[in-house]
């Protein structure tokens, strides 16, 4: 029981180690777990979004045609799940005097998302009995990077937001939402239609490895340009600074 448990929750680990590393600034550690714990919330909060949309009818948990798959992907997760998230971001950064740089947002979507992963992750190897250690790899390999590159994503947006408000690009704040869900659905929903028939999975698969490929790229490239900005005003700050050691003049 506590190795398949293990290892359901060293990739978020791992990911969650990576992103706090990159700040110049490190977050509080109880900040970070507090986000954690906020993010395996959002599984419950979830719950009570998706609940209503299927008795509703706007999806099926057992899909049978193309169109079944777009539904349960996008009303079924995407939606409720990154609705969910950015409520407890919310809540986690609405008083946080520590979320003073745009790294930070990251640092705590991350959180939270690699939070809510975890737990999501915990129930699927411990459901799968003997082939937990199969579930545990594929899920290591591609849903866990997955929640952290929607993260990511959200993240960077609502940082950039809440730092610039209205002077932000056009459509950032939309951006903070859209994007994470678009890129949850569309992760969803080829994994949905690849179970629809072997001729669909092979060729899907292939789609899949690519798109998370291109996914864990365009996350590095934001963590890379929110940390170069974060390290470029700490350098200013820290180079207008005066210098108390300098020697006085005569």
């Amino acid at each position: 029981m506590l190795i398949p448990i293990l290892a359901a929750v060293l990739p978020a680990l791992v990911l969650m180690f990576y992103v706090y590393h990159r700040d110049f600034n490190p977050e509080p550690v109880r900040l970070v777990v507090k986000g954690f714990g906020f993010g395996a919330l959002a599984t419950m909060v979830s719950s009570l979004i998706s609940g209503p949309l299927m008795a509703m009818g706007y999806f099926t948990l057992e899909p049978e045609g193309f169109w079944d798959c777009i539904r349960v992907s996008f009303f079924g997760a995407a939606i409720p799940e990154e609705c969910a998230k950015l409520l407890m971001l919310w809540l986690l950064l609405r008083n946080c005097a520590e979320f003073d740089e745009r790294y930070d947002g990251i640092v705590y979507a991350v959180a939270v998302g690699l939070g809510f992963a975890t737990l999501e992750n915990i129930e699927y190897v411990l459901a799968a009995g003997a082939d937990w250690f199969s579930v545990s790899v594929s899920r290591a390999l591609f849903a866990v990077p997955g929640h952290f590159a929607f993260a990511v994503v959200m993240g960077y947006y609502y940082s950039l937001y809440h730092f610039y408000g209205e002077s932000a690009p056009k459509g950032t704040k939309a951006k903070i939402i859209l994007y994470p869900i678009l890129l949850h659905g569309v992760y969803d929903s080829i994994v949905f239609v690849s179970n629809l028939g072997a001729g669909w999975s092979g060729i899907l698969t292939l789609v899949l490895i690519y798109f998370c490929y291109r996914l864990f790229k365009a996350s590095r490239e934001r963590i890379r340009l929110a940390s170069t900005d974060e390290d470029l005003r700490a350098r200013i700050m820290r180079d207008s600074a005066p210098m108390d050691d300098a020697p006085d003049e005569q």
